[in-house]
């Protein structure tokens, strides 16, 4: 490329960069904020309500109690699948319509308290961060917003690439004047947590567009062979043992396996609970064991950890975005990647208006 050439892109490139990180990136920043509180929405449950926890985990062999209460009253909460008790979370969380949630005593069943976006503040906050408030149209221009965002860090290190002799004074924090201090703070801050940030934001926009990016995957990678659900089974009228039930996903699913969501039966009258086999990163796993709940029987296992590794790097997109792999140094990093795009709005808008005045 001739160098005015070169010059004319690299000034549309500042313009673009300006604009859009002014408005689209307020979106990214406010979004990115509530990543940050996300990070954390176990410990702020338990928090604001330790009755959840007021009881100690039972053993899945005496689980079946409780969940046969929790179920019981399924269908007048509109309840349509329930994730076990855990060491994060020590009570049954049922999930009902409208993004409701619903908990109960792991040891009894008890009902304990009613989560949705009306009466909870975090529940509010997930709303906006996965759909803006605005259900499949926030999430459509949530997507938009991401892809954005990435142009936004890409152009952002196009601009700031520097010659090797002077890539450690292209890092230098400056004092004044006010906009040569808001540049180095932007330019330095973005360089240093870049990768972390491409990370969380291309996560969030793969999972916006999971089947365009798990059909590049699978082109690219493999797939495995495609999960095909069991064939239904007659609906009986025998009441279900829902310990036999537990008991057989347990044993069916791998050693070293934890049942995490139970999908109550529906037109196929089959029960499927997801399991995390060891290896997954997904906090619920994405394996699944069909059960005959009649018979208290496996009818077919899904185990994810067998898949090509185009499912597994799509099945890895949440975990990585969510911070629950890698532990708590993970999770520290993912709430520190959500506070950098606020960061960068306002040293970018402090830019701008100094070089404003300046001028």
């Amino acid at each position: 490329m001739s160098t005015p050439s070169a010059w004319r892109v690299r000034a549309m490139l500042k313009w673009l960069h300006l604009w859009l990180g002014l408005s689209a990136g307020l979106v990214f920043a406010v979004v990115s904020l509530t990543g940050t509180v996300l990070a954390f929405q176990s410990e702020l449950l338990l928090a604001a309500h330790p009755e959840l926890a007021r009881e100690r985990l039972p053993p899945l062999a005496l689980q079946g109690h409780a969940l046969a209460r929790v179920v019981a009253g399924a269908e007048d909460r509109g309840i349509r699948s329930i994730d076990l008790p855990s060491p994060r979370l020590p009570a049954w969380q049922a999930f009902a319509g409208k993004g409701e949630r619903h908990y109960f005593d792991a040891a009894s069943g008890e009902p304990l308290l009613v989560r949705n976006t009306g009466n909870d503040a975090v529940m509010w906050l997930r709303d906006l961060h996965t759909h803006l408030l605005a259900g499949e149209v926030g999430e459509e221009v949530l997507g938009a917003s991401g892809i954005v965002a990435l142009f936004l860090l890409l152009s952002g290190l196009y601009l700031w690439w520097p010659r090797l002799a002077s890539l450690a004074r292209s890092l230098r924090w400056h004092a004044a004047p006010p906009p040569r201090r808001w540049l180095s703070w932007h330019r330095s801050m973005g360089v240093f947590l870049l990768p972390l940030l491409l990370v969380v934001t291309f996560t969030g926009v793969a999972m916006v567009y999971s089947q365009p990016f798990r059909s590049a995957l699978r082109w690219t990678f493999g797939d495995g062979p495609e999960v095909v659900p069991p064939l239904p089974i007659e609906r009986e009228a025998t009441s279900i043992d829902w310990q036999a039930v537990l008991l057989a996903a347990a044993d069916a699913a791998p050693r070293g396996s934890d049942l995490r969501r139970i999908s109550l039966p529906k037109d196929d009258a089959l029960v499927s609970i997801r399991f995390r086999a060891p290896g997954e990163w997904h906090p619920n796993g994405r394996s699944v064991v069909w059960v005959d709940p009649y018979r208290a029987s496996a009818v077919q296992v899904h185990d994810a950890t067998a898949q090509d590794a185009g499912a597994r790097i799509s099945e890895a997109m949440y975990p990585l975005h969510g911070g629950f792999v890698g532990g708590r140094a993970w999770q520290w990093a993912i709430a520190a990647a959500g506070l950098l795009p606020a960061f960068l709005l306002v040293t970018g808008f402090l830019f701008w208006r100094a070089r404003r005045h300046r001028h």
